[in-house]
């Protein structure tokens, strides 16, 4: 079972985002802020990273940064409910996998982590 971290400000955005990953058949950990959520990282190796955008007290887009520093493989699907495209554009060239747009769909959350781990495996 593929391990699935994510890493959110919002409680409620875990919770839906956690169901909707349980009922796909991953194994779910959470972080609840950006710091905690890089000892996360590389304490628990997950196969994907789900990384809110905003977030208080270190932005989704510096937590991206500072992972893909240390884990170049790393494979990041940034969720965010900013859906402009200078934003998606800044995140992909920082090394986002995927971006998904809030509120969460089920079928678009579980798209994106399946070609992420495709990605990941190829």
């Amino acid at each position: 079972m593929e391990k699935i971290l994510i890493i959110d400000d919002s409680a409620l955005s875990r919770k839906m985002l956690k169901g909707i990953l349980i009922e796909g058949g991953y194994d779910v950990i959470e972080a609840a802020e950006g710091v905690s959520g890089i000892e996360k990282y590389f304490l628990e190796r997950p196969a994907v990273v789900i990384l809110d955008l905003l977030m208080e007290a270190m932005p989704g887009l510096e937590v991206l940064k500072k992972i893909k520093q240390l884990d170049q493989n790393a494979c990041i699907i940034v969720a965010t409910a900013d859906i402009q495209e200078a934003t998606k554009e800044e995140v992909m060239n920082e090394g986002a996998t995927a971006f998904i747009n809030k509120p969460f769909k089920k079928e678009t959350v579980l798209d994106a982590v399946s070609r992420a781990l495709k990605r990941r495996k190829s």
